[in-house]
């Protein structure tokens, strides 16, 4: 009984601790959709990378968001849901749903993308390259 007085507040922390760290964090289709779209946006951005390696990554980008926009657009908890998030991904289904919406537009993926952005090829020739 003289140890439990003494452990008893250190396993009441012990297990606050435990049902604290243990909830986990999910994110929904919308949230996985968003997250790989910017990693593909990265990838199609970036100065960093070769050819090569910007086609391979958009690729499996490519891939994975045709899978994720499916699966978004098939998701029913989004129907109960009028948060701005959902309603800005569709609203604007031509960024949002990006592989889709290309595919739809019978353009290739960085096309559609500048193209819904206001970018022309015209504005790409004539732009330069400068510190702001």
């Amino acid at each position: 009984m003289k140890y439990l007085g003494k452990t008893l507040p250190l396993i009441v922390l012990t297990v606050c601790f435990g049902f604290a760290f243990a909830h986990n964090a999910t994110a929904g289709t919308l949230e996985n959709m968003e997250r790989e779209r910017a990693l593909m946006l990265e990838a199609l951005l970036s100065g960093d990378l070769d050819v090569t390696e910007r086609q391979t990554r958009i690729g499996v980008s490519r891939r994975r968001l045709i899978d994720l926009e499916r699966m978004v657009l098939r998701d029913k908890t989004l129907i109960d849901k009028n948060t701005p998030a959902v309603r800005a991904v569709f609203d604007n289904y031509d960024l949002s749903f990006l592989v889709h919406a290309s595919v739809e537009k019978s353009r290739g993926l960085t096309d559609h993308w500048l193209s819904e952005i206001g970018i022309s090829t015209q504005t790409l020739m004539n732009a330069r390259m400068g510190r702001r």
